[in-house]
């Protein structure tokens, strides 16, 4: 499997303060991979380091086996890329910002351009300025996009999207990575990164705590489960399962919680006359609040 992105204890401080500590990770050829995290907890710093817009203060990235501060020409050449805040010349129109960046490309397939601007719905006469925040975000995606990057970055994409416009946004993803092509999508807004994301790491304080499948990552919090029966309700054997917690029995009901595989409970539930099984599956959010609901490196909670 061929890693587009491989970072080496990648680390970048900000003199005493903080950006991103020994980040240790790697992105996959044809994924869409999700970079999860509250705002300050370093995800702009990362991408900013990938596309070397900021110097590592010590480590190592690569993007297509390129070294990130060695080759960050041959780097961007590759890849879209759309920014946090994506500002750029208020008196040229949306048509006019497009093309600019289209010939700084060396020219890109017309069609294709102006097929992007139909899906997204923008009108492209209007000057930068009298966009709104979701239109201007809807140039952003047209400029990352345009010259079918092996490679999309992209920073809080749907920033100001209607829904509507979001799931049009989820479509262009997946069409991008039926093309092979990679996309790496930082967002604190964890349904995103649940509906589009196969994989995802999830970063605190500046270090990744959690890199795993989106299904892996569920795994991690709690299923609630209940369990009915037609006659006595066998507490005991549940309760000293590994994994297990919460167990609360109510008539005929037994209700509990179970943390990783869900497996070994539907088994033991199996030697008993069950009447009903009802599991129901954690959220990412669910998994995102268990990670950052106790206290952090520096004791904060």
């Amino acid at each position: 499997m061929t890693n587009i992105i491989e970072t080496s204890s990648l680390t970048k401080s900000y003199g005493p303060h903080r950006g991103i500590v020994e980040v240790n990770l790697e992105v996959h050829e044809g994924e869409i991979f999700g970079f999860l995290g509250p705002n300050g907890a370093g995800k702009t710093t990362m991408i900013r380091v990938l596309l070397d817009l900021i110097r590592p203060t010590s480590g190592s990235a690569r993007v297509f086996g390129l070294d990130s501060v060695a080759d960050p020409v041959a780097i961007r050449r590759r890849t879209g890329y759309l920014p946090g805040e994506f500002n750029l010349y208020d008196r040229l129109t949306g048509a006019e910002t497009i093309e600019y960046f289209a010939n700084l490309r060396g020219g890109v397939d017309r069609a294709y351009q102006r097929q992007l601007a139909e899906s997204l719905d923008l009108d492209t006469s209007r000057r930068f300025r009298e966009y709104s925040k979701g239109n201007k975000q809807k140039v952003g995606l047209i400029v990352a996009l345009q010259h079918r990057p092996d490679l999309l970055i992209l920073d809080e994409p749907t920033s100001g999207l209607d829904p509507l416009v979001q799931q049009t946004f989820n479509k262009l993803l997946f069409e991008a990575r039926a093309e092979g092509r990679t996309i790496f999508l930082s967002s604190h807004i964890i349904s995103e990164v649940e509906r589009v994301c196969g994989r995802a790491a999830i970063i605190r304080d500046g270090r990744l705590v959690r890199v795993d499948s989106v299904a892996g990552l569920r795994d991690l919090a709690a299923h609630e489960v209940e369990l009915r029966f037609p006659g006595p309700v066998p507490t005991a054997a549940f309760e000293a399962m590994d994994g297990v917690s919460n167990v609360e029995a109510e008539g005929d009901t037994l209700r509990l919680l179970v943390t990783g595989p869900i497996a070994p409970v539907v088994r033991a539930a199996s030697a008993y006359d069950l009447t009903d099984f009802v599991s129901r599956e954690p959220s990412l959010e669910e998994v995102f609040l268990a990670e950052y609901g106790h206290a952090g490196s520096d004791g904060r909670a």
